[in-house]
């Protein structure tokens, strides 16, 4: 007991209180208003998923493809693409994740007010590893640790579909996992939701239109939240599943942003 009141509590404030993320994160890019150096394509060429493009002498960053890997904003001369330190990235349609000049910053739409009924206190999510390298799985992984205690939140995962509320999937889906995330898909009772997780899970990833590979979960399921990253940090993750279940405290988010 003395061992345990001596070691105190290690879960994080979040969301109460900004989180504490490491020096070098790479979080949610922007586009700054600086145009391109003339018929420069340097970060076009650094990018291994295809995950930027120039359009009008301003880059487009697709988050779902994006691996965080930084390459763009090493490369580009003019200093247009730039990583901020704020994980929140989520978003409920795969448009929203498309990063440009003129786009918005999109906010993740709550769930109808039925399955807030159901789900808002009391979440039981199956995870389907659809074919991924375990690096997003470990990051799942972590959410249940006393770090970020899901469980706080009434969040759980399960280990039968037929108990749970919907599924967490991460993973590009292969060919050999993609009838098994179907009948998985179809176990679990209505209504339900779908949670992909991971640059592999949104669009494929490194291994985007391989000929095993069919590029992400809304191939073969219909997705309710989309969280980018490669992997995701932890609170990426837990941030787009408290947006979606209307659980960020008020004001949370601009408050968090303006102190990121």
């Amino acid at each position: 007991m003395l061992a345990r009141m001596k070691f105190g509590c290690r879960t994080v404030g979040f969301p109460s209180e900004p989180p504490v993320l490491p020096e070098k994160f790479l979080g949610r890019p922007e586009i700054g208003p600086e145009p391109c150096v003339q018929d420069c394509d340097q970060c076009v060429r650094a990018c291994p998923t295809a995950a930027i493009e120039v359009i009008d002498h301003h880059p487009v960053l697709d988050l779902g493809r994006c691996l965080f890997c930084g390459e763009c904003a090493t490369t580009c001369p003019s200093g247009s693409v730039r990583f901020t330190s704020d994980p929140s990235m989520a978003a409920n349609r795969r448009s929203d994740l498309v990063v440009s000049l003129q786009s918005e910053r999109a906010r993740i739409e709550r769930l109808n007010a039925e399955s807030l009924r159901l789900f808002k206190r009391s979440l039981r999510l199956r995870q389907v590893s659809a074919g991924g390298c375990n690096g997003c799985e470990v990051e799942v992984n972590v959410l249940g640790t006393i770090v970020y205690d899901l469980g706080r939140f009434g969040i759980q995962f399960v280990a039968s579909p037929r108990h749970a509320d919907g599924l967490l999937i991460t993973g590009p889906v292969t060919e050999n996992m993609k009838l098994a995330l179907q009948k998985t898909y179809e176990a679990v009772p209505a209504p339900k939701i779908v949670v992909a997780v991971g640059a592999c899970a949104i669009s494929g990833g490194p291994y985007i239109d391989h000929r095993q590979v069919h590029n992400g979960a809304e191939s073969t399921v219909p997705v309710d939240l989309f969280i980018p990253g490669c992997p995701p940090h932890p609170i990426t993750i837990l941030d787009g599943l408290l947006n979606l279940l209307g659980r960020m405290p008020s004001g949370a988010a601009t408050q968090h942003l303006r102190e990121w």
